[in-house]
């Protein structure tokens, strides 16, 4: 037994050690296999986060980076660091640029490399074409309706961006949130912004100059309508607005697929009551977003053509709206600016440089990027919702209209515990 007890001990004392040695060495692949996983799906993952996810956080549609509030840049630096790591001095905020002038600027901020990054991505190559910026003179207009602030000038335009062939979605806008006799008393001019489709397509761009004469509300440019395009369609809108009508007190530009509360955006944020505003640029802000470099992305951004490691806060491009003396200064700064494919980002840039901070709305939940959940109490409380199709305008538009003088006594009846039924007096949709 001595003997046994002697001998046995340290063969089970070994093979404890070596089972525990065991199962330590392969915790520690694992964590090293979970943490290489993770650093290549942080790597290449082209996403924003969100409370929401994706669905509910459409930027991640528009941008594709990341964002880190404790690393945001002030918007200054950002276009200082743009300007000097592209081998470019600024100058002070150009106001009232002449064409030559705005020419010369453009020339000295010199575009070496961009050829060779603009070939990482044929898209960008072959819509935005090399060189990037724009000329001093607008495009050629197909369709115009250079009159149309003749005779008044309008409290508030709407720039609406639209592809040639969304004839429904026109055609609900204008039934909707961009009838001109929606504000009682008020001058409000609609203009959908609208580039050139197919050249083989006749048949469509006879309809739209059809459409055209019936309604007026077309502006049409010689540039290929693409996405790619956006910023183009949005500096010709700001230009036309600084060449035909320079004295609208607001302009909002927004999108086709957008729900806008058009009352609430006049009485609430714009008060007709009170004096136009001056330098105002104001929507949803976007502080500290990163540009994108994964090349296979459509929101790639070529560190050539942006350097910086953030872009400015700028609005999101589904709506923002600004004073009617921003038109011509933003398109005046916009000819010494490289042309970016991202719209909403590019006018952040222009805002930079003209050393205007967008204004805060005054409430958060006024600009949504996202769709909103309807309810006729919370959608007579903001101003813009996302992804809507052209039914679903129409029919949330009546709904609201019906029920906006009681739009949200359902909600008031709840709190105070006497009914329980939420589509009692129509607040919600069945």
């Amino acid at each position: 037994m001595q003997w046994r007890r002697r001998h046995c001990c340290p063969i089970k004392m070994t093979w404890t050690v070596k089972r525990s040695l065991f199962r330590t060495h392969v915790a520690g692949l694992l964590s090293l296999a979970l943490l290489f996983t993770l650093f290549i799906v942080f790597s290449h993952q082209d996403w924003l986060p969100g409370p929401g996810g994706p669905r509910e956080n459409p930027l991640a549609y528009t941008i594709r980076g990341f964002r880190n509030p404790k690393v945001e840049v002030n918007q200054n630096a950002s276009l200082r660091s743009l300007w000097r790591e592209a081998g470019y001095i600024a100058p002070k905020p150009l106001l009232n640029l002449s064409s030559q002038q705005a020419e010369a600027g453009g020339a000295r901020m010199g575009v070496m490399g961009l050829e060779d990054s603009m070939s990482t991505n044929n898209s960008l190559q072959k819509e935005m074409g090399v060189g990037g910026r724009l000329s001093a003179q607008p495009y050629h207009y197909i369709l115009n309706e250079p009159l149309k602030c003749k005779d008044n000038t309008p409290f508030l335009i709407l720039l609406i961006a639209v592809e040639p062939g969304q004839v429904a979605a026109r055609n609900a806008i204008r039934q909707t949130w961009g009838n001109e006799t929606v504000a009682k008393g008020l001058a409000i001019v609609r203009l959908f912004l609208l580039g050139k489709g197919k050249s083989s397509d006749t048949f469509l761009q006879s309809s739209i100059e059809e459409e055209s004469r019936v309604h007026s509300d077309i502006i049409q440019q010689d540039y290929q309508d693409t996405y790619y395009n956006l910023t183009i369609k949005t500096l010709m809108g700001m230009n036309w607005v600084a060449t035909h009508c320079p004295h609208a007190c607001y302009v909002m530009k927004t999108d086709s697929d957008m729900f806008v509360n058009t009352e609430y955006l006049i009485q609430k944020l714009l008060k007709p009551e009170t004096p136009p505003k001056r330098r105002y640029f104001t929507g949803y802000l976007m502080r500290g977003y990163a540009p994108n470099r994964n090349k296979d992305s459509k929101w790639y951004m070529p560190p050539e053509l942006y350097p910086s490691e953030r872009y400015p806060i700028f609005c999101s491009g589904t709506g923002y709206v600004f004073s009617g003396d921003m038109a011509e200064l933003i398109y005046q700064a916009s000819l010494s600016i490289r042309r970016l494919h991202l719209e909403d980002v590019y006018v952040g840039i222009c805002l930079a440089k003209l050393r205007i901070d967008p204004a805060p709305p005054p409430n958060e939940f006024l600009f949504n990027h996202w769709r909103v959940s309807y309810s006729s109490c919370k959608y007579s409380h903001l101003i813009t919702s996302h992804q809507f199709q052209p039914n679903e305008l129409i029919k949330y538009w009546n709904h609201l209209q019906s029920n906006k003088h009681n739009a949200c006594i359902n909600v008031a009846k709840e709190k105070n515990g006497r009914y329980r039924n939420r589509r009692f007096h129509g607040d919600r949709l069945p």
